[in-house]
């Protein structure tokens, strides 16, 4: 199926979703979809016959800043059954981050939507395990946006004592090095 087809197919499985062609570098289309019609669409591109969107396969975000919306989230879909790739883009903006989850679409979106989340702030309503992933649990902000400041003034913070003695920790290393040579 050609992306054109693809596309034509998707805006007439979801007429009022507000579908926007955008170009793409590559031969997989790419479609922008609108924050408020994204969980519609998503099951959508899943449960139609016709499309079979099963796999979530990368899902990401770009922060624009200072441009507005300043997010985009990108969704790499996979329908095996068909053989199609499918790029989805949901815009965000800056002062209200966030969009419904995908995680009963597609449960994998779990780990990626609490990727974006620890490292863009964007928030994902719905989501069942908010939780930081990749960041200590005490962080503050977000590094992957682009008004995050580089230079970070912290002091190490330890949540508990390390459970070993200085010789045990020496003796370990020492085994270690000796075990690898």
């Amino acid at each position: 199926m050609e992306s054109t087809a693809l596309v034509a197919l998707l805006q007439h499985a979801a007429p009022d979703a507000g579908l926007e062609i955008a170009p793409s570098s590559d031969v997989h289309p790419t479609v922008y979809v609108s924050r408020d019609h994204i969980l519609r669409v998503a099951r959508e591109l899943r449960d139609r016959p016709d499309l079979r969107f099963a796999l979530l396969s990368e899902m990401t975000a770009v922060d624009l800043w200072p441009r507005q919306p300043r997010f985009e989230i990108t969704l790499i879909l996979v329908s095996i059954e068909h053989r199609l790739r499918l790029r989805l883009k949901v815009r965000v903006q800056g002062d209200d981050a966030r969009m419904p989850t995908l995680t009963e679409v597609w449960p994998n979106a779990n780990w990626l939507e609490r990727e974006i989340w620890d490292l863009f702030g964007v928030v994902f309503d719905g989501h069942p395990d908010p939780r930081r992933l990749l960041m200590p649990e005490d962080w503050e902000g977000y590094p992957l946006r682009k008004d995050y400041p580089v230079q970070i003034q912290m002091k190490p913070r330890t949540t508990e004592a390390m459970q070993m003695t200085e010789e045990e920790f020496r003796a370990n290393l020492l085994r270690d090095r000796l075990t690898r040579s």
